[in-house]
């Protein structure tokens, strides 16, 4: 597992050197930063950092969420509340056997003073919320802490019982070796569906966000494979095809992106 830490525009360097510190206490050294609002390398940032200086020099920044966990294949966001239209937050214990199973696994910690957007979690796979009494707000740093605790903690966990973890509903959730599509593959195939769901009229321009929202829930709780996502936009290709031709033939696309033989691989 190659965890990377993702912070969205953070807004005070001395809290990035901080979870910078966190980081390497919990051996974690892949830092990325989406837009940055200072100057994350700055002596504050250092005098926070300690030794974990090098995690700064070697952060790299992205212009957007997006860019910053295409090569991710299971992205976990952070809030301390419920949003609206996407799933509700999972306490770490439930997500722990997902991200030990995960070749290249991303947590994501919002700006200091909001969090992340409902845009930001919707380009999350799963949102976790830290457990707190009732006054939630975590500094950054603690976040960045106890989240990657949870699941370095899991490399610990799994070799001491089996790859599962509990549900909601308290029965045990199993995750076997699978190859999870990347980030990038989820936002081309929801891009795919956006645009199959326009031209066959199931939805328009005024709902289609709100629509692509419930599929992405439904879809990002399916946890697909990079080989059923693939899947998933070749059947979108033979509707666009059978929309172009204006055929009722059951004759397949001439190319609908899944081989023979190895659709599921």
């Amino acid at each position: 597992m190659k965890l990377a830490v993702v912070l969205v525009s953070p807004k005070t360097s001395g809290n990035v050197g901080a979870a910078a510190r966190a980081m390497l206490n919990m051996g974690v050294d892949d830092l990325r930063l989406v837009a940055p609002r200072c100057d994350f390398k700055d002596s504050a940032s250092r005098a926070m950092a300690v030794h974990a200086a090098s995690l700064l020099d070697d952060a790299r920044v992205f212009p957007t969420l997006a860019a910053a966990i295409q090569d991710r294949d299971v992205v976990v966001g952070t809030s301390a509340r419920v949003r609206a239209e996407l799933s509700p937050p999972q306490h770490p214990a439930q997500l722990r056997p997902l991200v030990r199973a995960a070749a290249a696994p991303a947590l994501v910690f919002g700006p200091e003073e909001s969090g992340l957007s409902n845009a930001d979690l919707e380009l999350c796979r799963h949102t976790l919320r830290v457990p707190t009494a009732s006054y939630a707000s975590l500094n950054l740093a603690q976040a960045v802490l106890l989240v990657c605790y949870e699941f370095v903690q899991a490399q610990e966990y799994a070799s001491s019982s089996s790859e599962s973890g509990p549900s909601e509903s308290g029965e045990t959730l199993t995750f076997p070796e699978r190859k999870a599509a990347l980030s990038s593959e989820m936002e081309g195939l929801y891009a795919h569906l956006r645009e199959v769901m326009m031209q066959i009229g199931y939805t328009d321009a005024v709902r289609a966000r709100h629509t692509l929202r419930l599929w992405r829930v439904a879809l990002d709780r399916a946890a697909l494979s990079s080989a059923e996502s693939r899947l998933f936009r070749g059947l979108l290709r033979q509707v666009q095809w059978k929309i172009k031709t204006g055929t009722a033939s059951a004759k397949p696309a001439p190319d609908n992106g899944t081989p023979q033989g190895r659709e599921l691989e």
